[in-house]
This record gives C-alpha cells, sequence and structure tokens, in this order.
C-alpha cells in the first residue's frame, strides 16, 4: 500500500525542510514537524484504515530518518547489541513519529537540553518529563524548569504514590522551581503525604519551615567536632541530626510514618532516613526491626568509633543506638508484617502498627522527646 499523491508530496516538502523532530496526531491524522525557524503541519487524508495508513507514514519517516523502513523496533534490536546509542542517533529517533522512540531519547546517556526540549515538543508526557529531569544537563537547562513546572501542574492528575514521589522529587531540583511555587507545595503536602515525601528525597537538608537545632546540642558540639574532625563517622551523623536541618528532617519523617496511605511512602521514606545517617553503614542489610535492634545494641558495645563517642558523651547513649537502627531501615523491616501483603491505606496502617510504633518512639527520642 502506498501514501496518496497528495500526501506523499506534503510529507516529502516537510522532511525536505530538515524537520528537528515530528509527532503525529493519530486522533486528528495529521502528522507536526518542528522545524528551525518554526513548525509545520498536514492534514493526511487516508486511504484506508487509519491504523494501516499511518504503518506507511512511519515507515516513509523511517527511511528517511534511519535508512530502514523497518523504524524503531528494528533500530532498537541494534542499540541493544551496541550497548548504547549514538548521539548523532538520539536526533533522528525523534523524526519518527514514535512515542516510544521518543521514550529511548529521553532515557539515553547522550541527552543534552537542546534534544530534551525537542523530545518534549513531541510527546509532552509526566514520564518523560520525569526521565528528562534525571539527567543533570537537562536539570540545569532551560527546558528543566519547563518540565518541572508541568509536573508540579499535573500532580492533581496523578493518582499513584510513586509517581507523585518522583515527580515532587524530580521538580524540586535546586534552581528548577520558584521559591513561591515550592512554597505552595509544601503547603500542599501537609494532607499529601507522597508531597511531603517527594520534599524529602529531593531536600533532606533543606526543607521549609525549618526547625532549630536541638536543645543540648551545643553542650554536645565541641566533642562532636572534635571526632568528627578525627573521621569518627558516629559524630558527624550525631552532629547532623541534632542541628536544625537534622530535627526538622526527623520531624518530617515522624509526621509520615504516624499515618502512611502506602507501602511506597512507608519505604521511600526508610531510603531517606538510612541515605541520612549513611556514614554509619554503605547498604541497605534488609534486617527485620527486632534484629536491627539486636544489631544496634552490638554496635553500641564494640564499635570503636561507638566506644569513643560515648566515652565523651555518654549520656547520648540511646540516641547513638537509634541512630545505627535506623541507618539499616529498609523493606525487611516490614516484610514479617505485611508477609507480601498489597494493603494500603487503614488495613496496612493496622498491620504495620507494631514495627511503626517503635520506630516512632526511636524517632522521638532523637527529638529529644522521652
Amino acid at each position: 500500500m502506498e501514501l496518496s499523491a497528495e500526501d506523499a508530496l506534503r510529507l516529502n516538502v516537510l522532511l525536505a525542510n530538515g524537520p528537528l523532530a515530528i509527532r503525529i496526531n493519530e486522533s486528528s491524522m495529521r502528522v507536526h514537524g518542528l522545524l528551525p525557524n518554526g513548525e509545520a503541519a498536514i492534514d493526511l487524508k487516508p486511504t484506508t484504515s487509519d491504523e494501516k495508513y499511518l504503518k506507511v507514514v512511519r515507515a516513509m519517516l523511517s527511511e528517511h530518518a534511519l535508512g530502514s523502513p523497518g523504524g524503531y523496533p528494528l533500530y532498537l534490536q541494534r542499540w541493544t547489541r551496541m550497548g548504547r546509542m549514538r548521539d548523532e542517533s538520539l536526533h533522528a529517533l525523534l523524526k519518527l513519529g514514535d512515542p516510544t522512540a521518543v521514550f529511548a531519547v529521553v532515557c539515553a546517556e547522550g541527552l543534552t537540553d537542546e534534544l530534551a526540549r525537542r523530545a518534549w515538543w513531541a510527546a509532552e508526557e509526566p514520564e518523560n518529563a520525569r526521565r528528562m529531569l534525571q539527567t543533570k544537563a537537562v536539570a540545569k537547562g532551560n527546558t528543566g524548569k519547563k518540565l518541572a513546572r508541568y509536573l508540579i501542574e499535573y500532580l492533581p492528575f496523578e493518582v499513584e504514590p510513586e509517581k507523585m514521589i518522583e515527580s515532587v522529587a524530580m521538580a524540586l531540583q535546586p534552581g528548577l522551581l520558584p521559591e513561591d511555587i515550592r512554597f505552595a507545595l509544601w503547603k500542599k503536602a501537609g494532607r499529601k503525604l507522597p508531597y511531603l515525601v517527594g520534599f524529602i528525597v529531593a531536600n533532606p537538608d533543606d526543607l521549609p519551615d525549618q526547625l532549630e537545632a536541638r536543645e543540648d546540642q551545643g553542650r554536645f558540639k565541641p566533642v562532636l567536632d572534635e571526632l568528627a574532625a578525627a573521621g569518627n563517622p558516629a559524630a558527624v551523623v550525631m552532629d547532623r541530626v541534632l542541628s536544625g536541618s537534622g530535627q526538622t528532617l526527623l520531624a518530617t519523617c515522624l509526621k509520615i510514618l504516624e499515618r502512611p496511605s502506602s507501602q511506597e511512602v512507608v519505604t521511600r521514606t526508610f531510603e531517606v532516613m538510612r541515605g541520612y545517617l549513611g556514614p554509619l553503614r554503605n547498604e541497605d542489610p534488609d534486617l527485620s526491626l527486632d534484629e536491627l535492634e539486636n544489631q544496634a545494641a552490638e554496635y553500641c558495645s564494640r564499635s570503636a568509633t561507638a566506644l569513643e563517642l560515648l566515652h565523651l558523651a555518654p549520656s547520648l547513649g540511646d540516641e547513638l543506638q537509634t541512630l545505627y537502627l535506623l541507618s539499616g531501615l529498609g523493606y525487611g523491616v516490614i516484610r514479617p508484617v505485611l508477609g507480601g501483603s498489597t494493603a494500603t491505606g487503614s488495613l496496612m496502617r493496622r498491620k504495620l502498627e507494631p514495627v511503626i510504633g517503635r520506630l516512632l518512639i526511636r524517632i522521638n527520642i532523637l527529638l529529644g522527646r522521652r
């Protein structure tokens, strides 16, 4: 089957003008081209079913962009065998009018700010925005601000907690959002816990509404500074959590865990806490809460760095044991009580209460609330 003579002519004229990207609106049967100096559009006149006709259109675009009418799927196979895609190939994929090819571009290592601009024109999808903002060149470029604003505006339409968390976390990267929008989002996060998780994922040390340092931080500061300067990780972490930013993060995590809405909210909060206390360990041990408690007690009684800190500040024993416990949080903590359950909301909270209740007590210790 061939294109109508009129459509073939119009498409050839469009391609001759060197489009930077092409998208196809299947519902209106219109082909759009992003040109170096503007845009162009062609209304197709199908001579058969729309689906069959679009296959022919995409074959023509593929022949022009890739030298093969097979299109993106065939090209993907070659790319997979190569292990990566050359940067010049990314430009070609944006000219196929294929959303799958656009997604390959937004996930590519060689993505640039200019390619992101073209890809966003070709397929304005929230997942594309999230993926592109994972690339530093995009997050720091002109396109990054546009993607961040889009993700925040689209948030009310997201229904999955994981996507809400990622959208907020990606949009909150430094320099992408004006302060007034960031603060307004923080206010909404008081009612939407996935938004709050997005905040702690993006900026655990720079949350709005900062609290004061813990009342007794000044008393321990000289000892902690001395040990930290000598390379004691326990002192480094202790000083961090007693500071205003550390107390703010802990208070925020406490709020999230008091009434979590989904398992994703819980596990991502665990990840943030584990990462924040990272100097104490470098991986998720995948242990239950009982195992972590036993391990934390052993750490405080046998670890040289822990004993060094406790020798100079013995009253911080409960805090140090708690820090080591929290530094190992992961899915292993909730696995015994959930048992593979997909429960959310109130049912999930009832199942998690035996575990979360104990963790809340621990976090309150670090907040000075005994």
